[in-house]
């Protein structure tokens, strides 16, 4: 044990592969010594070692008739405007009502199968708290095709949002690698050997103490915006995990924030079948534009 490495030890000791030992280190439910630690950690004498086993996750995602709004609809593809709230598919505590669950009642067999049945059409996720237009692949051509431009960075994915404080220029660039966050396994932060992220940003309107921005993602890691946002010392309203929700502002405004203030406003993409470029911008939801109101509001 002592010098051996956590992800092979825990292996070896429950009897798992290596690659599930490795995602149960990533996603914090391993600890040692009430820590959670890389997979590369070298055990040592006294180490105390624990394992949490997440909830088993349903084989398949079940239909269910869930009202979404679709933005455009083909024989290839869904654009869906996703609700804040709602989780895009079933994990350990939200096996129903995901975005998953609706879409598999509304084209029954025709989604793709890349990701699996637990995933079934979904090419690129958003975050439970985050809103916006989502893309969907009905068949796996259609699927390959989109994913390809989004790792290509050849899609277009234009993100609203409201940050704590104004950053410095009305235009600026983050490019900081993201991986898992080494004193937070559950957290994303800017690591040295992390994948390589990259978050355009301009100025839409100032107010006092905030600001309202225009992201567009380069490429498209897990929590990449909150995370490039907090870096430079603007974490989005609301978003407690990475900074944010500490003003008085946020505390007055916490049951209607619910959550990080961000919202995938527009994609843009080519068709995969016609080869047209397509674009969708949907209007910002109420609770965001009301949020908005409220900051012009402290101006008055």
């Amino acid at each position: 044990m002592i010098g051996e490495r956590l992800d092979l030890y825990v292996s070896e000791r429950d009897g798992l592969t290596r690659s599930a030992a490795q995602k149960l280190i990533e996603s914090g439910l391993v600890t040692v010594n009430g820590r959670a630690q890389a997979k590369n950690y070298r055990l040592r004498e006294g180490d105390d070692v624990e394992i949490e086993y997440p909830d088993p996750v349903p084989d398949d995602a079940l239909p269910e008739d869930i009202p979404i709004e679709v933005v455009y609809e083909d024989s290839e593809l869904l654009v869906v405007n996703k609700e804040k709230g709602m989780v895009v598919h079933p994990a350990p505590g939200n096996y129903t009502g995901t975005l998953v669950n609706a879409l598999m009642y509304r084209c029954a067999d025709s989604l793709s199968a890349i990701n699996g049945v637990i995933r079934p059409g979904i090419v690129h996720r958003l975050d439970k708290d985050t809103g916006g237009l989502l893309l969907v692949a009905k068949n796996d051509a259609a699927h390959l095709f989109l994913a390809a431009q989004l790792k290509e960075h050849k899609a277009d994915r234009i993100y609203h949002a409201i940050t704590v404080g104004s950053p410095k220029n009305d235009e600026g660039t983050v490019s900081a690698p993201i991986g898992r966050c080494p004193a937070d396994r559950k957290k994303m932060a800017i690591v040295a050997d992390g994948r390589e992220a990259v978050t355009h940003y301009r100025v839409l309107r100032r107010y006092s103490g905030f600001c309202y921005v225009e992201l567009r993602l380069e490429t498209g890691r897990t929590h990449q915006i909150r995370v490039h946002m907090a870096s430079i010392g603007h974490p989005l309203l609301g978003d407690i995990v990475y900074g944010g929700g500490h003003t008085h502002f946020e505390k007055r405004n916490a049951s209607e924030l619910s959550g990080q203030c961000l919202y995938a406003k527009a994609i843009g993409f080519v068709h995969p079948v016609s080869g047209e470029k397509m674009y969708f911008e949907h209007q910002l939801p109420d609770w965001f534009s009301g949020m908005l109101g409220k900051l012009e509001d402290l101006e008055r």
